[in-house]
């Protein structure tokens, strides 16, 4: 018998030799909510099994639930089965079953989930599945494994400060971490690169967490998050900030390979600098990225590169829509122009990726010049709410239509939000410009040969901890948006050469991988 089960903590569920149809059912985030009267059937299939096979039916629910049948082909298993008391309100409660193998059909077999009519509570349904009693074991582990492959994991998030009664909307949580082990984590503490911290245990089905975390200004709030998808790697992870490393454990001075680690976690604030874990297991790790890594504390003397097309989005604080004088024209290279009421003005812009401006461009538009810019700051900010001046300007003048000036940014930091503050103009009651643009460059030079790019310890369940130091797995392959070219890919070529084969690839297999990644390296060169 194949084991079945359908999965309702996410959406679409996850289905294993079912077929699932529902009647007054709500859909929510985590579970299958059936009200008064309400089913759920699982139509399931059994080949080639024994007369007297049994099955064992857990149904798994969240919390004080109401009563509920559970019938297999039309026979009770249970009737009126009541929830025991004393869980939390989210809290998942397996109800474990025993099917006589002579309820069970060879084809064909339907398994109900029933809230009786006339109850005044939800049944909230999480999870059921079907297994063979003496693979029951078994089906487990295999179901924990799909589970684990689903491993990218977006939590919407709300914080609440102490003595506050309301939950307010917070930026959300992706969190992907894997040492190739395909264990989950449990608790989690961080680090931002701005001070921020955050500290959470997750729900041992993933679906919420509880914590605390702390801003960069020293702010205290409660923190908690609820499922809101999950993906198999590498899906969820094409716009998110991904390290992939090369990794070595340190035993009495030597070092040895130990894998690839892929580390991923973004609280909506400044990039990640410490990331300690525990997962299911009571492995436990903790690595802190080293400064090379970190684009906000390296001073950017190299190339510039226009990266004002990873823009994504642009607001203005007032807009000439009707003449199409609109705040979206300023990344334009026609000779459009944005235009705005007042002598003050606020520019908001959203790029794809976090990035370190070093210069940025203003271009005057076609008329009025006394419509000028003529004091401003420019700020950045990592969640768009919190902001920091990296440059400000006073007493600027153009002096011509369609001007372009150009300004080093006196504390280049990487952000993922700009916002160009125009305090005054040149004495019009409105403001305008033709072009903002933003440039960036790259870091005067990159870490010393066999540097790590992070240094910590990991711990294996019952054992000691050992040093844990690795490697930024370097190319296309890194997960980095865009495709490295010219000088930067044969830096990494270097890198790849001289660091993980002369340094990490001690055996035949950890040689034969990376030759793989060299040989694709070139193919896209």
């Amino acid at each position: 018998m194949e084991p079945v089960f359908a999965d309702f903590s996410t959406d679409p569920a996850q289905l294993s030799n079912a077929v699932v149809t529902h009647h007054r059912c709500g859909v929510a985030s985590s579970h299958l909510a059936l009200g008064a009267g309400g089913h759920i059937k699982v139509d399931f299939t059994v080949d080639g099994r024994e007369e007297n096979d049994e099955a064992v039916v857990t149904v798994t629910v969240l919390g004080t639930s109401a009563p509920m049948d559970v019938l297999l082909n039309g026979k009770a298993l249970a009737e009126e089965l009541a929830i025991p008391t004393g869980g939390a309100h989210s809290d998942p409660q397996d109800i474990v079953l025993s099917a006589p193998g002579e309820l069970l059909a060879t084809g064909a077999n339907v398994l109900e989930v029933r809230s009786p009519e006339g109850s005044d509570t939800l049944l909230r349904l999480r999870a059921v599945t079907v297994v063979p009693a003496h693979e029951r074991d078994k089906a487990e582990r295999a179901r924990a494994a799909r589970a684990a492959n689903r491993s990218v994991i977006a939590f919407s998030a709300e914080v609440r400060a102490p003595g506050a009664t309301a939950w307010q909307p917070a930026p959300r949580l992706l969190v992907h971490i894997d040492m190739g082990e395909r264990a989950v984590p449990a608790h989690l503490a961080w680090r931002g690169a701005d001070g921020s911290e955050a500290a959470i245990g997750l729900r041992a089905d993933l679906t919420g967490f509880l914590g605390h975390r702390r801003t960069a200004d020293g702010a205290v709030t409660e923190y908690r998050g609820s499922l809101a998808d999950r993906w198999a790697y590498p899906e969820g992870t094409t716009t998110a900030r991904l390290h992939r490393f090369s990794t070595e454990e340190g035993h009495d001075g030597t070092w040895s390979p130990s894998g690839e680690l892929r580390l991923l976690l973004e609280d909506g604030g400044a990039p990640v600098e410490r990331v300690s874990w525990t997962d299911r297991r009571g492995a436990s790790a903790s690595v802190v990225l080293s400064s090379a890594d970190r684009p906000d504390v390296r001073k950017p003397t190299g190339e510039l590169r226009d990266i004002t097309r990873t823009v994504v989005g642009v607001e203005a604080s007032d807009e000439f829509d009707a003449a199409g004088e609109v705040a979206v024209n300023l990344l334009s290279k026609s000779r459009s122009k944005w235009l705005g009421d007042g002598e003050s003005a606020v520019l908001d812009f959203a790029l794809a990726h976090p990035a370190a401006i070093t210069v940025y461009r203003l271009t005057s538009a076609n008329d009025a010049p006394d419509r000028d810019p003529e004091e401003w700051e420019l700020q950045g900010s990592h969640d768009g709410g919190h902001w920091t001046t990296v440059d400000s300007r006073t007493r600027e003048h153009f002096r011509q239509r369609y001007e372009t000036k150009e300004y080093s940014v006196v504390s280049p930091a990487s952000y993922a939000h700009y916002r160009l503050s125009i305090t005054d103009n040149h004495g019009s009651e409105q403001t305008q410009l033709s072009r903002v643009q933003f440039l960036t460059a790259e870091s005067a030079a990159g870490p010393a040969h066999g540097a790590a790019d992070f240094t910590g310890y990991r711990a294996p369940v019952g054992g000691d901890p050992v040093g844990y130091r690795g490697t930024t797995v370097p190319g296309p392959w890194s997960d980095t948006p865009g495709r490295q070219e010219g000088p930067e890919a044969g830096q990494a070529l270097q890198k790849l050469l001289a660091g993980d084969l002369g340094e990490t690839a001690r055996g035949l297999d950890d040689a034969a991988r990376l030759i793989g990644k060299l040989a694709a390296y070139l193919q896209n060169s």
